[in-house]
């Protein structure tokens, strides 16, 4: 190997970041014999030399007031401020990242299968850069190029943060998988943190999309329309059908399609931060009560019952289930008389998984703190009836609760006229 090559390939370890110059190994392709070479630099292709071998790099860059779906990018810088200038506490925060920090990665591999029969065949990311968002591919033009492929990848990418869809599950383990196979040849894989937005878009649109496919969620969430895009699970075959022909039309039209789906991170990111800071004017009902419901499970209770008491003012089914996550709340901070005040209400919901939910709580309030076992067994007589008729299959639990309490009640009936405040 030429000094050279060995120097070029110590770059990683001395500089950080997805760098503004162009790629400098075009210069040296002269001497590789690229197929249809006019075709590729027509779409903006290009060679990456290593070793008498090659990948291919495409670079786009956009002005940050180009708009994809609802969004433009600077919109991500705005939700990036927002994560640093407020004090909201969330796994998708941004605080203490600049927006040049992240890093939004996507790839195309031959199968979905795991581990090392997986090849990737094309690597995109984007970052912004000044005022502009660059987006860059490379592409495994044969099997025998994967020294190039992640040479030229590991040493122009900022790591510091990636940004992806299932990359947690798919894209990164991918990654580490095929970078095992020529890891003596290139940089190592650094540390870094990781947004996955596939469980954020899970969390927060379960509940009206069957599918959760990213381009599913771009039309229907984020405004993104394609437009004669190759279906993602043709890339496979297309891939392989280049390999044997050499001919690129295939193959930029998976570049359009991969280049769609690394914008999409960027417009889905901002659009997850506006509905998780509040800050998303068309947020419905069901929305925001499941933003309240991330946050109460993570614990961040002021920032849930900020979201949950504003929808627990209202008298519609989403108003009803708001109600019952603050009582189950109130409950976990011991705030007894708040949680039974919210679990009463929602006993006239109408829905009876949440009226059984309640029946039962306020059983257990009315035993263990009230002492009042009258209301405890009517409660629970209440639940017993609901279950017979919703078929919710608790009746041996409560027939057991029940009688528990008729014991309880026959041996302290004076009980109650001596009960604990809460």
């Amino acid at each position: 190997m030429s000094l050279k090559n060995k120097l070029n390939r110590l770059k990683p370890h001395l500089s950080v970041g997805l760098r503004e110059e162009k790629i400098t190994k075009f210069a040296e392709s002269a001497a590789i014999k690229v197929p249809f070479r006019e075709s590729w630099e027509k779409v903006n292709v290009f060679p990456y030399v290593l070793d008498q071998n090659y990948c291919l790099i495409r670079e786009v860059r956009y002005p940050l007031s180009q708009q994809h779906g609802h969004y433009r990018f600077s919109d991500f810088q705005a939700a990036v401020k927002l994560w640093n200038t407020g004090k909201i506490s969330h796994p998708l925060s941004a605080n203490g990242h600049r927006a040049e920090e992240l890093f939004f990665f996507d790839t195309e591999t031959t199968g979905l299968g795991g581990g090392v029969g997986n090849t990737i065949f094309l690597l995109g990311y984007a970052s912004i850069i000044g005022n502009q968002l660059i987006l860059r591919q490379h592409i495994l033009p044969n099997p025998g190029a994967e020294v190039p492929l992640y040479q030229s990848f590991l040493e122009n990418v900022n790591y510091k943060t990636l940004v992806t869809y299932n990359g947690k599950s798919f894209d990164w383990p991918q990654v580490k998988s095929r970078h095992t196979l020529v890891r003596e040849h290139v940089p190592m894989l650094p540390a870094f943190g990781h947004f996955d937005l596939f469980h954020a878009a899970r969390r927060l649109w379960k509940h009206k999309l069957e599918r959760l496919k990213l381009a599913i969620v771009e039309k229907e969430v984020l405004g993104v329309e394609r437009v004669d895009d190759i279906p993602g699970f043709l890339a496979p075959m297309i891939y392989f059908d280049f390999i044997e022909s050499k001919q690129p039309d295939g193959m930029i039209g998976i570049l359009k399609h991969n280049e769609i789906d690394i914008l999409s991170l960027v417009t889905l990111y901002t659009h997850l931060t506006f509905q998780l800071c509040g800050m998303d004017k068309k947020q419905t009902r069901k929305e925001s009560f499941e933003v309240g419901r991330w946050y109460h499970a993570l614990g961040e209770n002021h920032e849930a019952e900020k979201v949950l008491t504003k929808l627990g003012k209202g008298s519609d089914l989403t108003s009803f289930q708001a109600k019952l996550t603050l009582a189950y709340q109130r409950k976990k901070e011991k705030e007894w008389e708040k949680a039974r005040i919210l679990f009463a209400d929602v006993v006239n919901s109408g829905d009876p998984q949440m009226m059984l939910e309640a029946c039962i709580e306020l059983a257990k309030i009315h035993e263990h703190r009230l002492k009042d076992f009258k209301i405890a067994i009517d409660y629970c007589q209440k639940a017993i009836n609901i279950d017979k008729h919703s078929n919710k299959l608790h009746l041996d639990q409560l027939d057991h609760r029940l009688k528990r309490l008729k014991l309880k009640y026959d041996k302290f009936p004076r009980e109650t006229q001596n009960s604990p405040k809460i």
